[in-house]
């Protein structure tokens, strides 16, 4: 995430909505999800937006997700052994991901 100073007026309203639409027993659902379909190899996030957020950054958990839908033949989305840092490598994982989601339907 970007550093960002406060936000103010119209900002704040705006970020204020966003963070009313949260919700956090949506984000428990999904992580026990993503853990049953993936296996505990993929962790689980600190609680609370950020974390989340922070989890599926660099596409590697997305990865799991989608390679856990197919047979162990043809899994779509290549992993790298270390996750990427490089906010290109980064989107360029989560490219695959969402490649990979548009193709399964």
């Amino acid at each position: 995430m970007a550093n960002k100073g406060p936000a103010y007026g119209m900002s704040r309203d705006v970020q204020s909505k966003i963070e009313k639409k949260y919700d956090d027993e949506l984000e428990d659902r999904l992580v026990e999800w993503i853990v049953a379909q993936c296996g505990a190899a993929v962790g689980r996030p600190e609680r609370g937006r950020l974390g989340f957020q922070v989890w599926l950054k660099n596409g590697i958990v997305l990865s799991r997700l989608v390679n856990s839908l197919y047979p162990d033949g043809s899994k779509p989305v290549k992993i790298p052994d270390t996750p990427p840092t490089m906010v290109f490598k980064q989107m360029e994982q989560i490219a695959q991901f969402l490649k990979a989601a548009e193709d399964y339907g």
